[in-house]
């Protein structure tokens, strides 16, 4: 392959889009319009602190592994990985006699099964049923749905896959919430076995139940983190870009995607300046690539189609830098409110609004990794679904947010102090900064600010997600997590290697060997 490539967006689904293709034979440069690469997964430090702006967990290592693998290295000499222990813990609300005591749920099926039948006998037995299923759904989607491009439906007519239509039917049917509920009793498990939905994007009352299986990757496989943070994973993704070839041009902001007679070829920036390529690819968010970078009659998705898609959960982040240690908060914790319909309706409802009290998740990196807070200081990463609406508000550093903003960071800074036993908080925080939707659609260019792309309902998943190539111009495909395969980290770079298959004419469901041998 010795085509020139224009990747529009130096978010990971945009760099790894590049590097495999660099590694196939083609001339990449990719065209980030902010002054740095990362996207979603950025990175902001002050004051000796460093906070990830985004992504946090590490799920799904295979698809790390596989991609790496495609490159020709390990994720063992990319990045250090530290295996996370508890993997989380859970806090639900107060009672009258005080803050709720905390629940660790470790990894390994042993722990796991442990937990659940310490809260709820015979539950132990039903969570190896239900992890069993996980597992096997996992498995399934791996090596079945999410390395498909869906040109054919030969991946669909498989007969692994018709055989198992009996079972995948009521999963498909089968909202993940009541799916846990015909297990388990106790509300924290069902909790526990729901929230993952949140990871797609959506509420657990409306993901399908086959979602289950990401209950295999915390409660079976492990959460891990790499050291650095998941800057890290972003800088090595672009160091084995420029190391084979590409170019990577920032503060390089995309107007328009050039088309003649049907055919893209190349890309227009701000500055005026043209950019010839024999393929474009786009892996910026699919509403801002549709809607602002090609003229009406162009747009495989227009306006009238995205008026109709239910985008994943806003949120209102809180990055903050801490005073002292705060040894109530391990490496990820989830504060889960009690009423739970409510508080998914609150996000996806008809008439939405932020819910009070939140469920919300903390990370404190500075539990594994010294080189993100100053010493005698930790580092908070909170994240509070909220609705997907811009109206909302702008954040900003220091209380410098709009004032309904910074009242609700400081409603939710109390609710983590009240709910982790943790009285002080608010009064040891020295840097604190506030983002919302509003600061999602104006600095990274996303659909109603969402925090996350598309959320993964049944009509918005894959066969029924975007595909990965424009329906009207040939040469213009799409990479990131509007498309397929999905929200996430790993789901993104899958993307990445559904556009290769796509380039290299390749229509089956499996991976891409590896490693990949360049073509001449």
């Amino acid at each position: 392959m010795n085509d020139t490539v224009a990747v529009v967006g130096g978010g990971i689904a945009g760099l790894a889009t590049a590097a495999l293709l660099a590694q196939d034979g083609a001339t990449v440069t990719v065209f980030e319009a902010r002054d740095e690469v990362g996207g979603r997964a950025g990175s902001w430090e002050r004051d000796g602190f460093r906070f990830d702006t985004g992504p946090s967990w590490y799920l799904m290592p295979e698809v790390f592994e596989h991609f790496f693998a495609l490159l020709g290295t390990t994720v063992q000499e990319q990045l250090d990985l530290v295996r996370l222990d508890p993997a989380y813990r859970v806090y639900g609300e107060p009672t009258a006699a005080g803050p709720a005591e905390p629940v660790d749920v470790v990894s390994g099926r042993d722990h796991a099964r442990a937990l659940f039948e310490s809260r709820e006998p015979g539950a132990g037995a039903r969570l190896d049923a239900y992890l069993d299923s996980a597992a096997d759904a996992y498995d399934l989607a791996v090596s079945r749905f999410l390395y498909d491009t869906y040109e054919t439906t030969e991946g669909l007519r498989d007969r692994r896959v018709l055989r198992r239509l009996p079972e995948l039917v009521p999963l498909l049917l089968r909202p993940l919430a009541r799916h846990a509920a015909r297990s388990f009793r106790d509300p924290l498990l069902r909790q526990i076995l729901g929230y993952p939905a949140v990871f797609l994007g959506a509420s657990p009352y409306r993901a399908p139940s086959l979602y289950h299986l990401m209950s295999h990757l915390d409660l079976d496989d492990g959460v891990l983190y790499p050291q650095g943070g998941f800057t890290e994973l972003i800088r090595a993704i672009e160091r084995l870009a420029r190391e084979r070839g590409v170019e990577v041009r920032t503060s390089s902001a995309v107007q328009e995607i050039l088309v003649e007679e049907g055919r893209a070829t190349g890309v227009r920036l701000a500055d005026g300046t043209v950019h010839a390529a024999d393929l474009v690819v786009s892996g910026a968010d699919l509403h801002h690539t549709e809607t602002r970078l090609l003229p009406p009659a162009l747009r495989s998705y227009p306006e009238r189609w995205w008026r109709r898609r239910t985008p994943s959960p806003g949120a209102l982040l809180l990055l903050l830098g801490v005073d002292g240690e705060l040894p109530r908060l391990p490496h990820h914790t989830l504060l889960f409110a009690e009423d739970w319909h409510e508080n998914f309706g609150a996000i996806f409802g008809k008439e939405t609004r932020v819910p009070d009290p939140a469920s919300l998740y903390v990370c404190r990196p500075s539990a594994t990794d010294p080189s993100v807070a100053p010493p005698g200081a930790e580092n908070l990463f909170v994240l509070v679904p909220i609705p997907a609406d811009p109206s909302l508000g702008r954040g900003g550093e220091d209380r410098s947010g709009d004032a309904r903003v910074e009242a609700l960071a400081d409603r939710v800074i109390a609710q983590i102090a009240a709910w982790t036993a943790t009285p002080d908080l608010a009064e040891r925080i020295r840097v604190r900064r506030t983002i919302m939707p509003a600061d999602f659609e104006a600095d990274l260019g996303i659909w109603r600010g969402s925090s996350l792309g598309l959320a993964h309902t049944l009509g918005q998943s894959a066969v029924f997600r975007p595909r990965n190539a424009s329906k009207k111009v040939k040469n213009l495909l799409y990479a990131g997590c509007s498309v397929l395969p999905g929200i996430g980290l790993p789901m993104c770079l899958i993307s990445a290697e559904l556009v290769l298959k796509r380039v290299r004419g390749e229509r089956g469901a499996g991976r891409i060997a590896a490693p990949l041998a360049p073509r001449r």
